[in-house]
């Protein structure tokens, strides 16, 4: 047995996990090489031969979890892509207005028709909220009427929806509670479709980002989007949306959030997923927010967005028939990768959903918590 696979055998000590075993979350291994790879470049290396068919796995979710629960991410990261990644983000601003547009290019043009076959019939590309719910359409509809509760909305008010995506929030708001909204995203696949499902409506959808802003507005919310804003812009962030933002207005943040604060992503999620993406933590919101909010409402449901990204895997899986005929064998696997190892973080509470309710520092408005 070569030093390489000894190392991954004794790291793997304790997940649960073997090399080659009969259970449906161990790793099948097809290509010896793939332990060099994985020690030398972590979760890059490990993603990426998956891709390439070096190794597989029946129950891909199952085995993320166990590898995470386990800690395993933290005990092979000691490789020069995870070193580079942090310099880079230390010293860099990668979220930039120039920078930010690359997620755009990346992911979000990967075309509507793939995300219309994942998603639910609002295109909802966060997580759902499911209480009382069934179904995927249901739980992304009791998102939307949580959040629109959570605001406060009453007919008339004027609603800024940051990161607007495919408009499904914009939508709602403005059939179920008779206001109106201006949704800005810096996707031009997004902005298409949010126009045509809006149409009728009194929204206006923008390719615009939040800093080039000037107007007012009675509610703001930000739905899925405060991952792509990056450490060195939290702080500018929270300052623009104050300023957009009347003296009795409430704003709603809802956000991935991560145990510890971070300066960098995962780097196999940076390359083929969410460039230059970055999850806040709650003591990076916080330093952000001070001077200009006050928190109104914390409420966490994490659990819910492991259900919702397997209820999304599901629907991928089951349209995977009509997508190959635009996207390759890798891209299948990219992908399901992509959505298992997402799924397990929730699964294994390394990550949290967040929705945040702020008022303004001196705002005088009462606010009554909704569930």
């Amino acid at each position: 047995m070569d030093s390489y696979k000894k190392t991954i055998l004794q790291l793997l000590e304790g997940s649960g996990i073997e090399i080659n075993g009969s259970n449906t979350w161990d790793m099948q291994v097809h290509n010896e090489k793939l332990y060099q790879r994985i020690l030398r470049s972590g979760s890059l290396g490990l993603g990426e031969a998956y891709i390439e068919g070096w190794w597989d796995c029946d129950e891909l979710e199952e085995f993320f979890f166990r590898a995470f629960r386990a800690d395993l991410q933290e005990r092979i990261t000691n490789n020069f892509t995870t070193y580079f990644q942090i310099a880079k983000a230390s010293i860099l601003n990668l979220q930039t207005k120039i920078k930010s547009v690359e997620v755009a290019k990346i992911h979000y043009d990967a075309g509507n028709d793939l995300y219309r076959s994942m998603l639910d019939k609002w295109m909802m590309y966060s997580c759902a909220y499911w209480e009382n719910a069934s179904t995927l359409d249901d739980a992304q509809e009791h998102k939307l009427d949580l959040i629109c509760r959570k605001l406060k909305l009453s007919p008339g008010l004027r609603v800024l929806d940051i990161g607007c995506g495919w408009g499904g929030l914009a939508k709602y708001a403005a059939e179920k509670y008779d206001v109106s909204v201006t949704g800005i995203t810096i996707s031009s696949e997004q902005a298409k479709l949010a126009i045509e499902n809006c149409h009728d409506l009194p929204v206006d959808i923008r390719i615009q980002d939040y800093r080039d802003m000037h107007e007012k507005f009675d509610r703001i919310v930000s739905v899925g989007m405060f991952e792509h804003v990056g450490y060195k812009n939290y702080d500018k962030f929270m300052t623009a949306v104050s300023g957009l933002l009347e003296d009795e207005g409430i704003f709603l943040l809802h956000t991935i959030g991560g145990n510890e604060p971070v300066k960098n992503t995962d780097p196999w999620i940076n390359k083929y997923i969410f460039p230059n993406s970055m999850i806040p933590s709650a003591e990076q919101i916080c330093k952000a927010m001070a001077g200009k909010f006050k928190i109104e409402d914390w409420h966490n449901f994490g659990r819910h967005y492991y259900l919702t990204i397997m209820a999304w895997l599901q629907n991928f899986e089951r349209n995977w028939p009509q997508l190959n005929k635009k996207y390759n064998a890798q891209f299948y696997r990219m992908w399901k990768f992509y959505l298992c190892s997402s799924a397990a973080t929730f699964r294994a509470r390394k990550n949290n959903l967040w929705q945040i309710v702020f008022s303004k520092e001196n705002s005088l408005a009462d606010y009554a918590s909704v569930r």
